[in-house]
């Protein structure tokens, strides 16, 4: 027996409904997949050396001027200077604990399966204090660069600290346009969730859960949060294993087979328009 859940994207929800999120991207999304092996990693600041945290490659070039997505390892008691970027981006902890906000503000420890959004001119600092540390980055355009507090400005946009404990999970009873009872959880992070514009969620697959998703997006990509999943794309494609902090991304209209079975997956998925995941059951 077959269960599907349909994530058709066509509501306005999400916790950054403040911020003026482009509607649009101009790359393509196509099968790929970049295991632990395959991540290369260099400094996200190289003017800082290796003072700066470590930054590794999972989608697009995060120094030239389109949408990127990447990991950044910070070591434990990292604390930045306080600084601003040129560009805002959305982070989602994988490891560790993090902690983002303005030099002044109270720590708060982000745990693992948390996200945060941080505008464009903002001063802020970044620490870290878990034994490892890391999260996943994405920008809507680049490149990314760090830049001083003096030339901080405010674009408008308001930053966003979501403890794992404040996302809301719906499951397919909680959501108006499916009519299945399957036990795969979503959480809509950002966007607007209409058809064909830009949105972030997060999937939770429960411990034994085989199946697939469907891509009918334009632009779909997601990256491992918590977890372990086997992937291949179709029936017949290679076999990989996929580990919190890797990545895959889906052509429009292709498939691709999934298996969490050793423990419950969360699935940080960006897309722009409608996917399916399809949960086998015998």
């Amino acid at each position: 027996m077959k269960k599907n859940i349909f994530l058709v994207l066509v509501i306005a929800i999400g916790v950054s409904a403040n911020a003026q999120t482009p509607k649009t991207d101009n790359t393509k999304s196509i099968n790929e997949v970049v295991t632990t092996t395959d991540i290369e990693w260099g400094w996200l600041n190289p003017l800082r050396g290796d003072k700066s945290p470590a930054a590794g490659k999972l989608w697009g070039d995060r120094t030239g001027a389109d949408a990127s997505g990447f990991l950044v390892k910070f070591k434990k008691g990292f604390s930045s200077p306080q600084h601003i970027h040129n560009v805002t981006y959305r982070g989602v902890v994988i490891k560790g604990l993090l902690h983002n906000d303005d030099e002044e503000a109270e720590e708060m420890w982000l745990p693992s399966g948390s996200f945060w959004q941080q505008p464009a001119g903002e001063a802020h600092i970044t620490a870290a204090a878990g034994k490892e540390n890391m999260a996943y980055i994405e920008i809507q355009e680049g490149p990314y660069l760090v830049k001083p507090t003096t030339e901080a400005f405010d674009n408008g946009e308001r930053p966003v600290n979501v403890d794992p404990t404040n996302l809301v999970w719906l499951n397919a009873s909680d959501i108006t346009w499916v009519s299945d009872d399957s036990t795969i959880q979503t959480a809509f992070l950002w966007g607007s969730h209409k058809e064909g514009e830009l949105n972030g969620s997060l999937i939770k697959l429960p411990k034994g859960f085989k199946g697939e998703i469907k891509n009918m997006s334009r632009n779909f990509r997601a990256v491992i949060i918590q977890g372990s999943i086997k992937h291949r794309v179709s029936e017949k494609g290679e076999e990989s294993t996929l580990e919190a902090g890797t990545y895959f991304g889906a052509a429009e209209n292709s498939m691709h087979t999934i298996t969490s079975a050793a423990s419950e997956s969360i699935i940080y998925i960006r897309a722009n328009g409608r996917f399916e995941v399809v949960s086998a059951q015998e």
